[in-house]
């Protein structure tokens, strides 16, 4: 079951694409976190995604929004693709256990070992303010997910 508006954000560490450590409630206090689960990093429908987030990045960071991409992809492979297309923004392993995180979240997909498009904005607090869940193949509305920004 995804988790829903208005709950407590389940709280999880990965490690980023240097291999370092991340843990969500380390933004709680702070920042609000906008959390995009992807399925594969080098795939289209996902890069066209990320790419759009990266070129709009100003506009997150003005509203104390930090965004965190999560996918079941290697650190290796999140590295690469983060200096191909200048992520400036954390990549996180869910690799291992595969996909803990992503079935934490109601995301995962058992049958094709990925994590579906998800969205999840958490405020400060560590509450979820906007989740979303998109099937396999559909691209995303970032426009939804940018109201709930501006709500914030």
């Amino acid at each position: 079951m995804a988790v829903e508006v208005g709950s407590k954000a389940p709280d999880f560490t990965l490690n980023d694409y240097n291999k370092q450590p991340v843990k969500l409630s380390d933004y709680q206090g702070s920042k609000n976190v906008l959390l995009v689960f992807y399925p594969f990093a080098f795939s289209g429908i996902c890069q066209g995604e990320l790419c759009q987030v990266r070129d709009e990045l100003a506009n997150y960071s003005d509203s104390n929004v930090q965004v965190v991409g999560v996918s079941v992809d290697t650190p290796f492979s999140l590295k690469a693709w983060a200096e191909q297309q200048g992520y400036q923004f954390p990549l996180l392993s869910d690799f291992w256990p595969h996909g803990e995180v992503a079935k934490t979240y109601g995301v995962f997909n058992e049958a094709a070992g990925l994590a579906n498009r998800g969205t999840f904005l958490i405020d400060t607090e560590g509450t979820v303010r906007f989740a979303e869940i998109n099937a396999p193949g559909e691209a995303r509305d970032q426009d939804a997910w940018k109201k709930a920004v501006a709500a914030l």
